[in-house]
């Protein structure tokens, strides 16, 4: 049978608490230890309250510095107070603190809601241990984890397969999906990449499959032909194939692994573009066309011997090559973004040049003009 809900897990015990370190007093005698905390006996609570420092309350960080300032330091230091001044002065939160601690006021509680839990699990009469009987059992309780995914509108991006053996030894692996899906098929294809990976041993006589990470599905319209025709205009090119792919050699690689190029907030060349995970980011619709032709190849800039002027150089000498320019187009000015100190830019503005040569070579050459450095001409990148 599937099982939706997970056994409570044993808690370890919390250590003892510090006792205050300013302000602070062991516990008088009124107050009695139990094994879940300390409760005070009927109609002691304001003895056993008033030891305590101000911070108990619960307040913010501002009025108990502020209360500490004045010399009120323990609860009891608050309890004999006219109300109307301590509120004229501190705000009536204080006093709302201290009578929900004194139990005049109700503090009502708000509970979380316990995580939803989505695992299945199959126990077998006879223990298994071919790779054929394992990946059809994993394909059986995918279907009924999907069952049950679809049916709170929930796809798994996590999935963690646990293998326990007649030997009461447990192994498990964890396939992460590029997106959350509820599609079996999909699924059971990065689920079928780790069936190799367990030893059955003596025999696997129970498996069990949870989705470790789940999100919400949105829900979707059908479509008609001019409809559909649109939306895969705007689509990037692969959909659930490049999907699919990710998920797979992240299966093999990491999910770390397969990146993906993403346009930047940044008109520095060397900055236009960020490197993010392909599993958790989306492909751009379109890249920002820049202002001027970008080369093929990109690497830090260079030194290039040649006159210390603002114009192309006729010749140049770079990587112990010499080469005679027969053509420059250009140039484009990047200044440097003013508000990072960036040291690569500490060169000031460039004049950048798209720059052909007796070698066939279409180098990316700029001058730059030397604010804080002196000035010079540096090559940056290749054309094709």
């Amino acid at each position: 049978m599937p099982s939706t809900e997970e056994a409570p897990a044993t808690r370890a015990r919390a250590g003892k608490r510090r006792h205050w370190e300013r302000g602070g007093a062991t516990l008088p005698p009124a107050v009695r230890a139990t094994g879940a905390g300390t409760i005070a006996r009927p109609g002691e609570t304001w003895r056993a309250l008033a030891p305590l420092p101000v911070a108990a309350l619960r307040l913010d960080a501002a009025t108990c510095e502020q209360l500490n300032r004045l010399g009120l330091r323990r609860v009891q230091d608050l309890l004999g107070l006219p109300r109307a001044s301590v509120t004229r002065r501190f705000g009536r939160g204080l006093l709302d603190r201290l009578d929900q601690a004194l139990g005049s006021a109700q503090e009502p509680v708000s509970p979380t809601a316990p995580p939803r839990r989505f695992a299945v699990r199959l126990t077998l009469p006879d223990p298994i241990g071919l790779e054929e009987d394992v990946t059809e059992a994993l394909r059986r309780m995918t279907e009924r984890l999907c069952t049950l995914l679809t049916g709170q509108g929930r796809g798994a991006r996590v999935l963690r397969v646990e293998a326990h053996r007649c030997d009461h030894v447990m192994q498990w692996q964890v396939v992460t999906a590029a997106v959350a899906s509820a599609e079996a098929a999909r699924l059971m294809d990065l689920l079928r990449m780790r069936v190799g990976a367990f030893d059955a041993g003596p025999g696997i006589d129970m498996l069990r499959l949870e989705a470790v990470q789940h999100e919400p599905l949105h829900a979707r319209t059908a479509a008609g032909h001019l409809e559909a025709a649109a939306q895969g205009a705007r689509r990037p090119a692969g959909g659930a194939a490049l999907e699919d792919l990710i998920g797979r050699l992240g299966a093999r690689l990491g999910m770390e692994a397969v990146t993906r190029r993403h346009p930047a907030q940044s008109h520095i060349p060397e900055k236009a573009a960020q490197v993010l995970a392909a599993a958790w980011s989306a492909p751009a619709p379109d890249w920002p066309a820049p202002p001027g032709p970008r080369p093929l190849m990109l690497w830090p800039p260079e030194p290039v011997m040649a006159p210390d002027v603002p114009r192309p150089p006729e010749r140049l000498r770079w990587r112990r090559r010499d080469w005679r320019v027969t053509q420059a187009t250009g140039p484009e000015r990047i200044l440097p973004e003013w508000w990072f100190d960036d040291p690569e830019w500490r060169s000031g503005p460039r004049d950048y040049w798209l720059v052909d040569t007796d070698h066939g070579e279409r180098l990316w050459l700029y001058y730059a003009h030397g604010d804080r450095l002196s000035p010079g001409w540096f090559c940056q990148g290749s054309f094709a």
